[in-house]
């Protein structure tokens, strides 16, 4: 049995319905140790025949015999082995891939051996050394002579030790002394042992050979030995074929990213602007809720948990409360917690201190025949943190606090401190204990100013003094608001629930408020915002893959020459989507990281301003954040590769080949 055989091979080519027959029963056999020209003029099928030799033609009928083993040519992954493992190819136009020098078009099928990096690296550079090309190493081919140029893709189709060496015209393009050189190369080639099979239509090349077979419009006219051929000797080999590795796949897609870099450098800025507005957007939305949250928690205080009536009898969250209780704005009756129901509350674990309150939509602050109208007035409690006060202390007997910016209405603003220490009369519209309305008014101390502004505008007194004045002017002293101090930070919640599970005849009758509710109802919207406004300049990104898209399917076509050699070496399909997915993701790192760096620039520069008005960071861009965005553009890029990725792989190694 013939180590390749080939069995009744017909092919024809159609143009319409109408055939025109290539190939009409090719019968050969081949043995190691020959060089076998196959002889013939141009159109006779001499390519044809080498195209399904070496297993880029699936598309005939016959049968293919390699080592004993039938080839199913319906079979691609057993075709990808046979071409990885079995087949080198010298082309007349040398199919080198112009990006890589020629060391790394040698590597590029050694890549696809068990060799470590080292080892291929040494091999690839002993092949060129071997075909006189030793000080040509770091070169690309556009550099080279023709005759250097087909000493490369000599050394490529040894690189991976194949039993057969195809040439197909090996000389067509070479001057008379590079094509006895070549020659001299290729008998040499065969006098270790392998097949080397050559088309040409020279009758020169043919005559260097050890036989020489005739086609003549696709049948096999004459077959003639005119050497013995070659001594073979069975040695087993140094290292075995293997399919392409993710890091060798990774390191091709990063060697071309890198030859057109100012090209890709565009797409890699618009997409970075559109990840870099994301991300900014991302971190003034946490800057704010921060901002919100260091507000608050300096105005109130964490352990606190205020109780308010429930009007509706329902169980009701944060908001439903608040909107329940604004219905009964005009019947603040409907809204009085009883001495009874503090007494529930008093009663409660994880309390420390129970203190009932009033708060007031509207009251009225005259001084000096100035008057100003204000809104939210309530008695002090210990839910108001430290920082509350700005100037003076908090309101003890007959004492109140205002908020500096009454006081500046109430005088001026450069003589607003001298209000401390003086007397305004206070007046509060409210009803008595049969729901009337009654008007309540007092003069009261000045004893601090509240941090108004980022902190909050507050307008107090103390409980004892509210109460008094309430039942001097015959009003309600029913309190509508309590406000309880938890034992800790972790219990706040636990306390809030239980208030808001106390009930009277079947009915809820109260409902509990605490900093952390505010907190989220306001992050909340900031959120919304943030995702709004990051949506938006997400839009830039739909346009960044676009972009992506279209250069990808640029580069396909650029390299549809390369993708044919890069099948034709073994390379699977897989090996070419992973290529241009990888190099597309490498666009969308890229473009992350000068977000990233775009980002941290202009972030520096947004604080200092914005810290110069609200004395506070208001961008802060977290590792979630960057995160997120890493792998945003990650999914972008790679998404966007998916379509040309895919039209690549399925793009026929023959045609691409012959592509210009």
């Amino acid at each position: 049995m013939a180590f390749l055989e080939l069995h009744d091979i017909h092919k024809s080519y159609y143009l319409g319905k109408e055939e025109f027959p290539v190939l009409n029963g090719i019968n050969l056999n081949f043995e190691l140790g020959e060089f076998v020209s196959i002889l013939g003029e141009s159109g006779g099928g001499k390519s044809t025949l080498m195209n399904i030799i070496g297993g880029l033609d699936r598309n005939f009928e016959g049968q293919v015999i390699f080592d004993g083993q039938k080839l199913d040519h319906k079979k691609e992954k057993q075709l990808d082995d046979y071409r990885r493992g079995t087949i080198g190819y010298i082309y007349q136009s040398y199919n080198l891939i112009s990006h890589l020098n020629i060391v790394d078009n040698v590597l590029v099928s050694l890549n696809m051996t068990t060799l470590n990096a080292s080892e291929r690296k040494k091999r690839a550079i002993e092949l060129l050394q071997q075909v006189g090309l030793g000080d040509q190493i770091k070169k690309h081919p556009n550099q080279l002579s023709g005759g250097q140029k087909q000493r490369v893709a000599i050394a490529r189709a040894l690189a991976s030790d194949p039993e057969i060496i195809i040439a197909d015209e090996p000389t067509g393009a070479l001057d008379s002394v590079n094509t006895a050189e070549v020659l001299e190369i290729l008998s040499d080639i065969a006098s270790q042992g392998k097949l080397v099979i050559a088309v040409t239509h020279s009758q020169e090349v043919a005559d260097h050979g050890t036989r020489i077979v005739h086609l003549v419009d696709g049948k096999i006219d004459d077959d003639k030995r005119i050497k013995a051929p070659y001594p073979v000797k069975k040695e087993e080999p140094a290292f075995k074929p293997k399919v392409l590795s993710r890091v060798s796949s990774y390191r091709n897609a990063f060697q071309h990213l890198s030859f057109n870099f100012w090209r890709n450098s565009l797409i890699m800025l618009g997409t970075a602007i559109g990840l870099f507005a994301v991300l900014l957007f991302s971190g003034l939305g946490n800057g704010v809720n921060s901002f919100i949250q260091d507000q608050i928690t300096s105005m109130v205080n964490p352990q606190a948990v205020t109780v308010l009536k429930n009007p509706s009898g329902k169980k009701s969250s944060m908001t439903k409360l608040q909107q329940s209780i604004s219905e009964y704005a005009n019947n603040p009756s409907k809204l009085l917690i009883k001495d009874s129901q503090v007494n529930k509350l008093k009663s409660l674990k994880n309390v420390d201190k129970v203190e009932p309150g009033y708060q007031f939509s509207n009251f009225t602050l005259s001084y000096n025949k100035k008057s100003q109208n204000g809104s939210g007035f309530q008695s002090w409690t210990n839910a108001y943190a430290k920082d509350t006060v700005k100037t003076g202390h908090k309101p003890g007997h007959n004492e109140i606090m205002i908020d500096k910016s009454q006081a500046i209405a109430l005088t001026s603003d450069k003589t607003y401190k001298q209000l401390l220490g003086k007397t305004v009369k206070l007046s509060i519209p409210w009803i008595d204990a049969h729901n009337n309305p009654v008007q309540i008014s007092a003069n009261l101390k000045v004893v601090g100013f509240a941090n108004g502004g980022q902190a909050g505008a507050i307008t107090a007194t103390s409980y004892q003094t509210m109460r008094d004045l309430l039942k001097k002017g015959n009003a309600s002293t029913d309190a509508n608001f309590v406000s309880l101090n938890a034992a800790n930070t972790e219990v706040v919640k636990k306390v809030a629930k239980e208030v808001n599970n106390i009930k009277e005849n079947g009915k809820y009758v109260m409902g509990a408020i605490t900093v952390g509710d505010i907190l989220d109802t306001v992050n909340q919207y900031v959120s919304v915002a943030s995702i709004i406004l990051a949506s938006i300049a997400g839009i830039s990104l739909i346009v960044s893959a676009l972009m992506i898209i279209v250069t990808m399917y640029m580069s396909v076509s650029e390299r549809t020459k390369e993708i044919g050699i890069l099948r034709a070496l073994g390379e699977r399909r897989k090996d070419i989507r992973r290529l241009f997915t990888a190099e597309s993701v490498f666009i969308g790192l890229f473009s992350a990281a000068l977000a990233l760096i775009i980002a941290w620039g202009v972030s520096i520069w947004l604080n200092q301003v914005l810290y110069s008005i609200v004395k506070f960071n208001m961008v802060q861009v977290t590792w979630g954040n960057v995160i997120t965005t890493v792998i945003i553009a990650i999914v972008i890029s790679f998404i966007a590769a998916l379509l040309p990725a895919r039209r690549a792989s399925r793009l026929n190694t023959i045609d691409a080949l012959s592509a210009d």
